[in-house]
């Protein structure tokens, strides 16, 4: 039997990686793949790798939560891990090549530069560097969850 596909989602306490949860697992579904939803802790230079950031793993832990029960809105349990790197980019895709993973997932914001479109520091180095497809979610720019064709039919 071939190995399990799995797929990697960066998780942030951006609301876009929720989204893009939800992408990754709705394709494991079809795929009969895995997934796994990592939060890196950016840890400052002037600090050592392995310093204990209780309140930063507090939040990644919640943000691991949160992850969980948008995978389980789609009926889908996910492996979750927390890590802790100088740089979210480089830690993603280093775990992407470390797990020999089949895709590795991000979500970004809408810009916040009106009439302009710009990717952050992680999203533009996992662009640049990774080894695996690499989705983008963009959350969109309308206030509610109802898609834009729809809301101008009601």
């Amino acid at each position: 039997m071939p190995d399990q596909h799995t797929i990697l989602v960066g998780v942030s306490s951006n609301p876009a990686s929720l989204e893009a949860v939800a992408v990754a697992c709705a394709s494991a579904k079809t795929r009969r793949s895995k997934v796994v939803a990592i939060h890196v802790i950016e840890v400052s230079r002037s600090l050592a790798l392995n310093s204990e950031l209780e309140g930063e793993a507090r939040r990644g832990e919640q943000i691991l939560r949160r992850a969980e029960e948008a995978a389980a809105q789609t009926g889908y349990m996910l492996d979750t891990e927390l890590l802790q790197a100088r740089e979210a980019g480089p830690a993603l895709v280093e775990e992407a090549r470390a797990r020999n993973v089949d895709a590795l997932v991000i979500g970004i914001g809408p810009s916040k530069v009106l009439g302009d479109f710009r990717l952050g520091k992680t999203s533009a180095f996992v662009l640049k560097h990774a080894g695996p497809d690499v989705w983008v979610v963009r959350r969109g720019t309308e206030p509610s969850h109802t898609h834009p064709v729809e809301a101008s039919r009601s």
